[in-house]
């Protein structure tokens, strides 16, 4: 009898994970989460109740482990590599990164690093309203439009810097804010289709994505909007909501997520991160950044 039993949420995304935490690094049932992660973009492992070790083990037996928030606040956890999501203000002073992540947007994207292969999240304080994490398949999105449109998709480049991700935070970004961003890292040039190294494509996009070489800024934020409404209908989506204990693990390389709203600083999260070798494009060309972000009169 298998160890684990996984059963499909969506038809075209999420799965909930049944195993004993006692045999989660058993070769076998690692295996099995890898395949279902590729097809189902986010597994859910309900009230498995992970201490921080678990967790660490846990994604140890997955993949190599990656902590690219080492400077973030929150990260100065007991256990290395635990990255603690929280807008309590004794631990995180700076909350607009994780107010950046009510909109949707792919981890890592922003820096120059080889993209996150995939993150592990365990709920240990819950918001008393709000907080339910949304996940987009981006295989999925890609898969379904129509041929036509995936031929005029092809070959396009994004800008995605760290301002834009975090501009909706702000009524008006405050310009030593917008200074502190920009010396974060360099603005980053990405193909809008990825093709994976398995030959699969998805789209690449998220809040993060603020034009596309080659076009006027208001036309490529303007397809880049339609582009991330497309990936974030209903067929596409699936809603987490967190009970304390659940582990959530997704595919970073082909899935969006944002979380709904919350304004509760007792909510707190635990998150450890898979590494890849993928890296795919360059840091964007200084002219092409600042055509897209010049203003048009």
């Amino acid at each position: 009898m298998s160890a684990i039993k996984i059963n499909n949420i969506k038809p075209k995304v999420g799965g909930i994970v049944h195993v004993n935490k006692a045999h989660l690094c058993d070769p076998d049932v690692v295996e099995a989460i890898h395949l279902a992660l590729e097809e189902r973009c986010v597994l859910v492992f309900p009230q498995i109740n992970l201490t921080d070790q678990e967790q660490l083990a846990f994604t140890d037996a997955l993949g190599e482990r990656v902590n690219y928030t080492k400077k973030a606040p929150g990260s100065d956890v007991p256990a290395k590599d635990i990255y603690k999501i929280t807008l309590n203000k004794n631990i995180n002073k700076e909350p607009d990164y994780v107010l950046g992540t009510f909109w949707w947007h792919v981890d890592g994207v922003t820096m120059d690093v080889p993209l996150p292969k995939s993150t592990l999240l365990t709920a240990r304080t819950l918001s008393s309203a709000g907080g339910a994490t949304e996940f987009a398949n981006l295989y999925a999105a890609y898969e379904m439009l129509p041929a036509e449109e995936k031929q005029a998709l092809e070959g396009l480049k994004v800008i995605h810097h760290t301002e834009a991700s975090v501009r909706p935070v702000f009524a008006t970004t405050p310009p030593a804010r917008i200074a502190r961003y920009r010396e974060m890292g360099p603005p980053m040039e990405r193909p809008l289709v990825w093709t994976h190294e398995d030959g699969r494509k998805s789209l690449l996009v998220g809040t993060h994505a603020d034009g596309i070489v080659g076009m006027p800024g208001p036309h490529g934020r303007a397809l880049l909007c339609r582009l991330q409404q497309w990936a974030a209908q209903p067929d596409f989506v699936y809603t987490h909501h967190w009970m304390v204990g659940d582990l959530v693990f997704w595919n970073n390389h082909g899935s969006m997520h944002r979380v709904v709203p919350y304004t509760d600083e007792k909510r707190s999260m635990h998150r450890t991160t898979i590494a890849s070798k993928s890296r795919p494009g360059r840091v964007a060309p200084a002219e092409e950044v600042a055509r897209i972000l010049e203003p048009i009169i």
